[in-house]
């Protein structure tokens, strides 16, 4: 994929430029990288990413944003509604 495709509006590269930038300045800027994202390959997209601008910069707050959206979601341990209280 495109690095253009990738990021279009050039917020990730933005965010790999601010010196001090935090972990929930990060987050914010993913937020609106992901409304703004027109391709349907969002993994693809933050693979890109992550290998254009995460080498060498393993400790920058985006680079652990980009890996924490590529890891899956755990799974829900409990069920909602009456049967979750109960235990059934």
């Amino acid at each position: 994929m495109q690095l253009n495709e990738a990021d279009p509006k050039g917020l990730v590269r933005e965010s790999y430029n601010i010196e001090g930038i935090t972990e929930a300045e990060c987050k914010s800027i993913f937020i609106d990288w992901a409304l703004s994202l027109k391709t349907t390959d969002s993994a693809g997209a933050l693979q890109a990413l992550l290998d254009h601008y995460a080498p060498g910069r393993a400790a920058h707050p985006m680079s652990a944003v980009l890996e924490a959206a590529l890891t899956a979601p755990p799974e829900p341990k409990r069920r909602g509604g009456r049967i979750g209280r109960m235990g059934g």
